[in-house]
């Protein structure tokens, strides 16, 4: 177990990582949350660590200050009579903390021979070793056996497969996750380290792994080559290195023989149960699983219009025509035709019977009985819908859509402190996202809470600009960016974003509400806010921007004004009309 335990909170994030770094090349072992094992539950895996610490560093600032779980990781650290507090912005500090000695790194850029800094490292000596740092250097002794896989680079002629390559790099995380002997490293974490030159030692080190597996991919026709190289985190040595040269048909032989050959590489023992698991596969089609893969990447960029809804069933039924059996390839089509219908107002399929297949075929899988949650809610059964919601979370709490659409739940309703709760977990579950950044900076808005909110738009912004980069016509990721820019102070550039997005993009409604969102909640611009919503509300023959401006907080600061109030009347009888 780790000498140190660090408590921050998450808008600390990069402060956190600088001190954890300076720990470690003094020779401490640190261990953060971020190194949480995707296998086991976030509470469990805390408590442990925390009780296991000779030292809990608690990172004070604004957002810790307020947050229910550092100052419960505080209150354990001070009872236990082992903790080292500091400050990284002055906050106040709550009772009974504000009578301890507390360092202030307000300003701190890593200098070890800042006065405050000394006494950080003083006091965690005094705890972990007696008056004294290690001698020798147990930053690189890990955590036993566990593991970081890194993405997988793709080496494939044409740069547009790299969807393939992720996907791989997914499933080998995922099936390592299976075995509760290794502790492996979150995809999120680990794809940070995407397309950056590392070496493995510094990344073990880091991570407070014991090895690190790095590969590459390449796909061409019906065959793919695929290397792979097992490191010792200490030494840098290599462990074990492998080569494949398969036909796609294999794929799944050949990510099983991948993952057992690490395990046993490691000389881990596995269970049963474990090689059951490991060995599951949603589908034995080949073909079918390469089309999910690129539904998967196509979702990520954050386009939400009809055409990108089209392409994605176009996918997904070519996948359920490979595999008519394929529980995922049904999700996929009945998310989309959900989001056509129920959220862009078309004609048609709205998903509810591709929602049933996939779970007929697969009854535990989490992500279709989050969608059927939706449906219910939009069917106005929202006490089953609640059900279906904590039901998902129980089958898969690390999934990204659950979570995704737990918080949108409790967002429509107005329960903004648990929305904000879910939001958060989605964020750190997928390192693309901008839904969750987006709305949980809009939530912390309306809170008042300005450095959250801040944090929140640093994170999605840059992730906007990426999507921008692949598709400058994408309204989606412009509408979630000006929402960020308003967070972040940018009004002017906002205001570029806006009127640039409405000539390329001009029958994107819900890009519309979107930017009236942040025109209301943040520049205070009424009059553009209620423009833009009026056009919204007015194309909107599902209902689906008026249901969400209701109740949406975004639209507070507009409810006294009249011409909102007769928007909503008159958007409500086109609605009953209909």
């Amino acid at each position: 177990m780790s000498d140190i335990f660090i408590s921050y909170a998450r808008s600390t994030a990069d402060q956190a990582q600088r001190i954890a770094e300076a720990l470690r090349a003094l020779g401490y072992c640190v261990w953060r949350d971020d190194e949480l094992p995707a296998h086991r539950a976030y509470a469990e895996v805390i408590d442990e660590r925390l009780q296991a610490a000779k030292a809990v560093v608690v990172i004070w600032s604004a957002e810790a200050v307020r947050s229910e779980w550092v100052q419960s990781e505080a209150d354990t650290a001070r009872t236990e009579r082992k903790l080292v507090q500091l400050t990284v912005d002055g906050a106040r500090l709550p009772r009974p903390f504000d009578r301890i000695q507390c360092a202030d790194l307000n300003g701190w850029t890593g200098d070890l021979e800042a006065h405050d800094w000394k006494k950080v490292i003083a006091s965690v000596a005094d705890l972990v070793a007696g008056g004294a740092p290690p001698a020798a250097a147990p930053a690189t002794t890990p955590r036993k056996l566990s593991i970081c896989v890194l993405p997988f680079a793709n080496i494939s002629d044409d740069p547009q497969q790299e969807y393939f390559s992720d996907g791989i790099s997914e499933d080998i995380i995922t099936d390592l996750s299976k075995v509760s002997a290794l502790g492996v490293i979150a995809r999120n974490t680990a794809f940070t380290f995407k397309g950056k030159s590392v070496r493995a030692p510094e990344v073990a080190r880091e991570l407070g792994v014991s090895h690190i597996l790095e590969g590459s991919v390449r796909k061409a026709g019906n065959r793919v080559r695929i290397t792979a190289q097992l490191i010792e985190g200490v030494s840098g040595e290599h462990a074990w290195a492998e080569r494949w040269d398969r036909d796609l048909t294999d794929i799944f032989a050949l990510q099983d023989e991948i993952s057992q050959a690490i395990v046993a590489a490691l000389k881990v023992k596995l269970l049963p149960e474990e090689k059951k698991a490991i060995a599951r596969r949603g589908t034995e089609n080949a073909d079918a699983y390469n089309l999910v893969l690129m539904a998967r990447n196509l979702w990520i960029t954050g386009n939400y219009n009809a055409q990108a809804q089209h392409t994605l069933i176009r996918i997904a039924e070519r996948a359920i025509a490979l595999d008519p059996n394929y529980a995922q390839a049904w999700a996929i089509k009945a998310r989309s035709q959900f989001n056509l219908v129920r959220r862009l107002g078309m004609a048609g399929d709205d998903g509810a019977a591709a929602t049933a297949r996939a779970l007929e075929l697969d009854p535990n899988l989490a992500e279709a009985h989050a969608l059927k949650a939706r449906h219910l809610e939009y069917d106005g059964r929202k006490d089953e819908a609640l059900a279906e919601l904590e039901l998902a979370l129980r089958l898969d709490p690390d999934s990204y859509e659950v979570n995704l659409n737990a918080a949108r739940f409790h967002y429509e309703n107005r329960r903004l402190d648990l929305a904000a709760r879910f939001f958060e977990a989605a964020l750190k579950l997928d390192d693309t996202d901008t839904d969750a950044a987006f709305l949980l900076a809009g939530i912390y808005s309306v809170l008042n809470q300005s450095d959250k909110a801040r944090a929140a738009a640093a994170i999605g912004l840059p992730r906007v600009e990426k999507q921008l980069e692949v598709d400058r016509t994408n309204g989606g990721a412009m509408a979630t960016g000006v929402n960020f820019l308003t967070v972040l102070g940018e009004a002017e550039r906002a205001r570029e974003w806006i009127e640039r997005a409405l000539l390329l993009d001009p029958d994107n409604q819900l890009m519309r509400y979107n930017f009236a969102c942040a025109l209301s909640r943040d520049l205070g611009e009424t009059a553009w806010a209620v423009e833009l919503l009026g056009e919204a509300l007015a194309n909107d023959p599902a209902g689906e921007n008026l249901r969400m401006a209701r109740n949406d907080p975004d639209f507070d600061p507009l409810r006294d004004d009249p011409r909102f109030q007769a928007m909503i009347a008159e958007a409500e009888a086109r609605l009953a009309k209909a």
